[in-house]
């Protein structure tokens, strides 16, 4: 059966070959990227495949809480019933290291458009979704002031926290919606894939992105991520394991989550 499947940062690298996996399934794929002419491009190329897939693109700039709000909203407006969700955007450095909002742009992309997404779009989602989110093997300790945009990090810091962070609102999320759905789930799609962000930040082509993106669709559609509500896939090892040991630990994940959700209640959708 065709799903609708949202695939965040699909222009290039793991996304753009998830998004293709996909379509090759005859799955309706729904592109995101920040490049209007950049995803209008991938759009065309995806759209020549054979096969009875369905391609349809949507711009946003996941740096700015405005634009993930938005994005909800066009894909809520456009599809009644999400099956799918792949929170794959991710960036490990920028020009600029704040955003607008005065958040360090790795928490922006990596942690906190991801949230903004899966809430929102929850109605859509139902009880039988999946949200499939994208962590790493690099996972670092949570600066609770570096989290909201008060002190400064490293690349590979902020990166690293951000990659935390995500992994414990997956956890916390996922656990707290087992019985109602959707299934949340955090994956490392293995380290060190050939993608620009490793080319860029460790200077190596690095290894086949479709082993990425084999694992993120598999997360998508597979019956093993059935009932992974929480979990953290590793594909480093293969197979479901253990996160950073501060992703099991309550008391610091709710303080994660208490310090994201007052930093958002700020903003409010420009729609």
């Amino acid at each position: 059966m065709q799903k609708v499947i949202l695939v965040t940062g699909s222009t290039d690298g793991i996304g753009f070959e998830t998004a293709k996996m996909l379509l090759s399934q005859g799955h309706h794929v729904l592109l995101h990227g920040r490049n209007p002419a950049k995803l209008k491009d991938v759009e065309n190329q995806l759209g020549k495949l054979q096969g009875n897939g369905k391609v349809e693109s949507y711009v946003a700039d996941l740096s700015k809480m405005s634009d993930a709000y938005k994005l909800a909203a066009e894909v809520s407006a456009q599809h009644a019933k999400l099956d799918v969700l792949i929170n794959n955007a991710g960036v490990w450095n920028s020009p600029e290291s704040k955003t607008g909002d005065g958040f360090d742009v790795r928490f922006a992309v990596n942690t906190f458009a991801p949230y903004l997404l899966t809430k929102a779009l929850l109605p859509q989602l139902g009880s039988t979704g999946r949200v499939i989110n994208l962590s790493s093997a690099a996972q670092s300790s949570v600066n609770l002031d570096a989290l909201v945009g008060n002190t400064p990090l490293s690349d590979g810091d902020a990166y690293a926290q951000s990659k935390l962070a995500i992994t414990m609102w997956s956890r916390n999320m996922g656990l707290a919606m087992k019985e109602s759905g959707p299934m949340i789930a955090s994956v490392n799609p293995k380290s060190l894939l050939g993608s620009k962000m490793v080319k860029s930040a460790f200077g190596i082509a690095g290894s086949d992105l479709s082993v990425g993106a084999d694992i993120l669709v598999r997360g998508a559609l597979s019956d093993e991520f059935t009932n992974a509500h929480g979990l953290y896939f590793d594909n480093d090892i293969g197979q479901f394991g253990q996160p950073h040991p501060d992703a099991l630990n309550d008391k610091k994940v709710q303080a994660v989550m208490t310090a994201m959700d007052s930093a958002l209640a700020t903003f409010q959708p420009s729609f």
